[in-house]
């Protein structure tokens, strides 16, 4: 019986998969990462406050209060870190004399009673302006006891302001945020009981966050004032927008 003998062939050997190597990254590239996104969110917020004072607040006058500072509260934190200020309570020193709860007469059967303002330069467009409220975040604010739209008197709005690149007109938080661009002759419209008003801008100052005055009444015509916290995303001064209906 024979035996044939056959040479194995040489199995072609397959190449190893390789992993590339991870190079390792260089842990000053991080840090530089890190500390640059830190100076860009410091500088976006410092910005637009820095800005303001020199581009908008210096053409602002300064009203300084004819109250002395013996007429406020000394046990207020006004200015505090443990004030709301989405709270229109909080935005004053209440004083004795100044009854911040509504009139019975303002106020409607449900307790409330709202009527809509649009100021078409920042965009706001028939936004709710609430009476018999205090929450800032729900809605922009008629203060108490003061002249109803329409009426001889002068009415008072108040409206919550932040950072003006948050600025919302839908968010009742960010609505006022932009008031500073305004300017003499821009107009505010505003509509209650079904009758359209139109108000035409007179003037645009700051005061200190504890200045009454901005809620006097005048009944040599018929007036508006809108006011918001200045600069934009502080509490530190009121901005206060005054404004003349267009009859």
């Amino acid at each position: 019986m024979g035996y044939v003998y056959v040479k194995k062939r040489a199995s072609k050997k397959r190449p190893a998969l390789t992993i590339p190597k991870i190079e390792k990254i260089n842990k000053k590239h991080i840090s530089l990462a890190l500390l640059s996104l830190g100076i860009f969110a410091f500088a976006s917020v410092l910005y637009p406050i820095v800005g303001f004072q020199f581009f908008y607040s210096g053409r602002f006058k300064q009203v300084i209060s004819p109250l002395s500072s013996g007429f406020y509260n000394k046990d207020s934190n006004i200015g505090g870190v443990t004030a709301d200020y989405t709270q229109l309570s909080s935005w004053f020193v209440q004083d004795d004399n100044k009854d911040v709860t509504p009139s019975k007469e303002l106020l409607s059967e449900n307790g409330l009673q709202k009527y809509q303002i649009s100021i078409p330069k920042v965009g706001i467009n028939n936004a709710d302006v609430e009476i018999g409220t205090m929450d800032l975040k729900k809605s922009i604010i008629h203060y108490p006891q003061t002249a109803m739209p329409g009426q001889k008197g002068n009415a008072v709005i108040f409206g919550h302001s932040v950072l003006p690149q948050f600025f919302n007109p839908k968010s009742y938080l960010t609505i006022f945020s932009t008031l500073f661009k305004l300017k003499a002759n821009d107009k505010i419209l505003i509509r209650y009981d079904n009758v359209n008003y139109t108000y035409n801008i007179e003037d645009i100052f700051e005061v200190k966050a504890t200045d009454f005055s901005i809620l006097d009444q005048r009944y040599d015509g018929k007036f508006l004032t809108l006011v918001t916290c200045s600069p934009p995303g502080t509490y530190i001064r009121r901005l206060v927008v005054k404004a003349r209906i267009v009859e």
